[in-house]
């Protein structure tokens, strides 16, 4: 099965990679757009999934995205394809050419090397790739990045827990959720220093009851009152809810990608939520107004954020926490790290929301100091992690359990 995320190859490639092509919208300017193009009546893309539109996380949020695009505009038409293993890569993007498509969006890291060999194969052509870092004159990248949310999500975490032991259920340790899951802990320490967060792994993107059974254990092997993961069902919210239902435990929860909060009303706190249809509408419109063409996609690679409102803090959309816990977490008093003054948890944390969104991203969460698993310091005080540090994230950072598996 492929896998989606843009990190597995060797360190070195991946830096050359993002310094030759950029990150427009946070750690370089925007994508530079070439002259011209053919503006048509009609447009017609085809979309490339990992996973099953049923999801309930990442192919399930692309899948949404695709559907409103095909609402929003009457000029575009499009198809999909789902559980596509990465050696049918090719053929699948030959029949949506065949059937007229004038864009092909591929969804997941195994794809890339596949979609610059269709890309060098159809000149005439668009092509996007989603997580990775090749880009060609006809085949650019793009991104939804969540470790602000995680830091975000970490302290409301951080506040909630009774045990000081939260969880993370992580899909594979590269990386991307490398990155995520120290700030989580981040975030968590930030508003209680005595945290420790507990790692499972499970290889695979999609597997609900690997990621159940994962939980189960940290909940009775670690003690752990706190679940966050990176797996594409919401199995973990469920198992939450249910441990509540009966009267076993009292356990915290936060959606990934897709909104969760029907799924555990009373333990999804909040979560990391996608809006691919920002991306899509903005490389679409672009596409059909001849500003993206066929010779202008090498520096084109979309990293958006809370700026560029590709993603958005909550349990569902427009829920960014959960009432129910509104009460408890405002009784929690924490510092604004901007303005030194003392609030609490529930209004700092749409406080540092909003002082990421802004244009200048006020607020960094890697930003010093900050100390290694170990101890050892990372970041000096008030030192930035610069994009690479961010982007090759290959280590723990101080909270994450002695015992994690090794990266």
């Amino acid at each position: 099965m492929a896998e989606r995320n843009k990190y597995l190859i060797p360190g070195i490639a991946l830096l050359i990679g993002l310094v030759v092509g950029g990150l427009g919208g946070y750690f370089s300017a925007s994508a530079i757009l070439g002259p011209g193009g053919v503006q048509t009546d009609t447009l017609k893309a085809g979309f490339i999934y990992v996973g099953p539109i049923g999801d309930i996380g990442w192919t399930h949020a692309h899948e949404q995205a695709r559907l409103y695009l095909e609402q929003k505009f009457d000029w575009f038409d499009s198809e999909y394809a789902e559980l596509v293993p990465e050696a049918q890569t090719g053929s699948y993007i030959d029949n949506f050419i065949a059937n007229g498509a004038d864009v092909v969006f591929t969804t997941s890291f195994g794809y890339m090397d596949y979609t610059q060999t269709s890309a060098t194969s159809h000149p005439d052509k668009l092509f996007f790739h989603c997580s990775g870092y090749k880009r060609s004159p006809n085949m650019g990248t793009y991104f939804a990045e969540f470790h602000q949310l995680y830091f975000l999500n970490g302290m409301l975490a951080g506040a909630l827990t009774k045990t000081d032991h939260i969880g993370y259920v992580a899909a594979f340790l590269i990386p991307e959720v490398v990155r995520h899951l120290n700030a989580f802990i981040l975030g968590a320490r930030y508003v209680n220093p005595s945290v420790t967060l507990h790692v499972r792994v499970i290889n695979a993107w999609f597997d609900p009851t690997a990621a159940r059974l994962a939980a189960q254990s940290m909940v009775s092997t670690d003690n752990v009152d706190v679940l966050a993961f990176t797996e594409d069902s919401s199995s973990i919210v469920e198992y939450a809810q249910n441990q509540v239902d009966i009267g076993n435990n009292t356990l915290y929860a936060f959606a990934h990608y897709s909104p969760m909060l029907e799924f555990g009303h009373n333990v999804t706190v909040s979560g990391q939520l996608v809006r691919w249809e920002v991306i899509y509408e903005d490389i679409l419109s672009k596409v059909y107004a001849g500003a993206y063409n066929t010779t202008n996609l090498g520096d084109v690679d979309y990293w958006w954020m809370l700026k560029e409102k590709a993603v958005e803090l909550g349990a569902d959309f427009g829920v960014p926490i959960n009432p129910v816990y509104q009460t408890e977490l405002e009784a929690i008093s924490a510092k604004d790290p901007i303005t030194n003054a003392t609030t609490n948890v529930y209004d700092l944390v749409l406080a540092l929301n909003d002082y990421m969104a802004t244009e200048r991203v006020l607020f960094e969460p890697f930003t010093g100091p900050i100390n290694l698993q170990n101890g050892s310091l990372w970041l000096g005080d008030g030192v930035r992690a610069t994009g690479m540090d961010i982007l090759g994230m290959d280590f723990y950072l101080e909270g994450v359990d002695p015992l994690a598996p090794a990266i």
